[in-house]
């Protein structure tokens, strides 16, 4: 399997001394209020623009924000971001009104080399989301170079995304190369054995990500409701707890498969039934064959946490996405946070190579405490279980398209 790094320009190649530079960065980031409550994604883009400063180029930055529909929306402003940038970066730091047009062009020429300009939220025109050629060269227009450092949204075929790539010098940022190098690798030439821990609400959502991993493992956890699903298939009551008993037989289909390729599905023995989806609800443990017709399962017991951080000892790299349980109910976490904990110690004695990836599972490694103790923790989303279910993301195959016909621009 190609390295899908060897075939993107990386940003280090670029001769932007002096050039407008555009950086497609993930600014959605999380507000409480007017404060941003989570700083990770501007952090995640910092090195890339601080190299484009350091090296003169004049930095243009378009973001997302929300669901504005396509419409100029106060809510979904990029504005109160600004201060932010600014403080990370260290340098100056407009505000373009519109991302597009005059407004957008009169903001840059304010702003020199070193410096940057952040552009109003793409998605108050709706040429962005419908990947409209007119609107990405009217981005396209505004400078001399496109960087795309937001992996998380290259699952998106948007103009910013997909179609700006196709017309004007393009290359991949730091943080983007990064985490596609980290990523291939994973699953091109792992240290074996090698384990998923797959877990989520519903098997329906992540059937092509089982389906794309067994033949690429050693053996798959399957945690979260979905874990219900597989315990229906193989003949186990469980109770009132999520399932989708329609998708039995495809879970059934799943456990063949992984038998033929030699792929573990691996099952909680016990598990903590409680009477109610949530918080503080009167729960037990019970071994899988006997949990009662009243009963709502909404994590794993000891015995299956026991099995699961004993597992990982032998174990060389864990991918993880999804939860084991309701870990965001007390005190329906204990697994994911013992087992997070766990992989998080392995991890610092060298011993175990971890890669974790999608919103649930990022909250969770933060409330376990151990984000910075994995390898690598992705903050993409969507993106993250694209590539888990090896589809090919626009954003990705329009840089390697670009890369191989940038000659033509230069």
């Amino acid at each position: 399997m190609a390295n899908l790094t060897n075939n993107i320009r990386p940003v280090e190649q670029a001769n932007v001394d002096g050039k407008i530079v555009l950086v497609r960065a993930d600014l959605n980031v999380p507000m409480d209020g007017a404060r941003i409550s989570d700083t990770t994604r501007i952090s995640r883009i910092a090195p890339t623009l601080r190299h484009l400063a350091h090296r003169g180029a004049r930095i243009v930055v378009m973001s997302h924000f929300g669901r504005p529909n396509g419409k100029a929306s106060p809510a979904c402003s990029l504005k109160p971001v600004t201060a932010a940038l600014a403080d990370i970066l260290e340098i100056p730091v407009g505000f373009a009104s519109d991302c597009v047009g005059e407004n957008a062009k009169n903001a840059i020429s304010e702003h020199g080399a070193g410096e940057a300009v952040l552009l109003e939220n793409l998605r108050f025109h709706p040429g962005e989301e419908a990947n409209e050629t007119g609107f990405a060269r009217q981005l396209a227009a505004l400078g001399d170079i496109y960087v795309n450092d937001a992996f998380s949204c290259c699952h998106r075929a948007h103009a910013s995304i997909e179609a700006i790539a196709r017309l004007m010098p393009s290359f991949g940022g730091l943080s983007l190369i990064a985490e596609l190098s980290t990523l291939d690798s994973t699953l091109r030439d792992p240290k074996r054995p090698i384990v998923a821990l797959i877990g989520g609400a519903k098997v329906s959502s992540k059937i092509p990500t089982l389906e794309n991993l067994i033949p690429k493992m050693d053996a798959i956890i399957v945690g979260g409701g979905m874990a219900n699903t597989f315990l229906l298939a193989l003949g186990f009551s469980v109770g009132k707890s999520l399932a989708e008993p329609q998708l039995v037989d495809v879970a059934r289909n799943i456990v063949t498969q992984a038998e033929k390729a030699g792929c573990e599905i691996v099952l909680p023995t016990d598990v903590v039934v409680a009477d109610e989806f949530k918080a503080g609800s009167r729960h037990c443990v019970t071994a899988i064959v006997n949990v009662p017709d009243d009963g709502m399962i909404l994590d794993i017991g000891p015995r299956a946490i026991a099995d699961l951080t004993s597992r990982l000892e032998h174990v060389r790299t864990l991918l993880w996405n999804g939860p084991l349980g309701a870990f965001e109910l007390d005190p329906f976490g204990k697994a994911t946070l013992a087992v997070a904990r766990a992989a998080g110690k392995l991890t610092q004695a060298n011993s175990l190579t971890t890669v974790a990836g999608g919103g649930d599972t990022v909250a969770a490694l933060n409330a376990a405490g151990v984000s910075d103790q994995f390898t690598f923790v992705s903050t993409a989303g969507g993106a993250f279980l694209e590539w888990l279910e090896g589809k090919t993301l626009p954003g990705v195959a329009a840089l390697i398209e670009s890369s191989s016909t940038n000659e033509r621009f230069e």
